[in-house]
């Protein structure tokens, strides 16, 4: 696993009513992601929109009411998996594209996946750089909040103010 450092401008759609928040890696933390276990907080972007609007809507056949977020990003440390060739890597990568939440929700066994991120953690690493699965060019990338230091940058592009400020603003 090689280490790199990344500048970048990357984007989420947020579901309005949590998206005052757009930073926090809350949601992934408190059912967990492909790439993180619950309780360890996550955020899941993408490096276009396109692909940022093809993972929000995921499978569904109309796309639910959403807010995209542009992110300016600087990470000293992350993985870069997008070529997703794991033959040069250690076993667990084969298993990066597993069906994480059927294993986890429905069968109630841990993710390989879960490991994955773990692992990269463990190593320092910032976030994952990874190809879509739902979109075929598209790129993604978690950023593990907690292991952000001062030099690294995960910056909402918001200039005019527009995303709410908290709760308040969906009642």
């Amino acid at each position: 696993m090689i280490l790199t450092r990344l500048e970048t401008v990357a984007y989420r759609v947020h579901v309005p009513r949590w998206s005052f928040e757009p930073t926090s890696g809350a949601g992934a933390a408190r059912f967990g992601g492909r790439l993180n276990r619950p309780g360890v907080p996550a955020l899941y972007l993408s490096l276009d929109t396109a692909t940022a609007l093809a993972e929000y809507q995921q499978l569904d056949v109309l796309l639910p009411p959403g807010v995209i977020v542009a992110y300016r990003i600087s990470l000293d440390k992350v993985v870069d998996f997008r070529d997703g060739d794991s033959s040069n890597w250690s076993s667990i990568w084969q298993s990066f594209y597993c069906d994480w939440r059927r294993m986890h929700f429905n069968d109630a066994i841990e993710p390989p996946s879960w490991q994955i991120g773990d692992t990269a953690r463990t190593a320092g690493a910032k976030g994952i750089l990874y190809r879509s699965a739902l979109a075929n060019a598209g790129c993604n990338l978690v950023i593990f909040t907690g292991m952000l230091g001062e030099a690294d940058q995960v910056e909402v592009h918001d200039p005019l103010r527009t995303l709410p400020l908290d709760q308040a603003s969906w009642r």
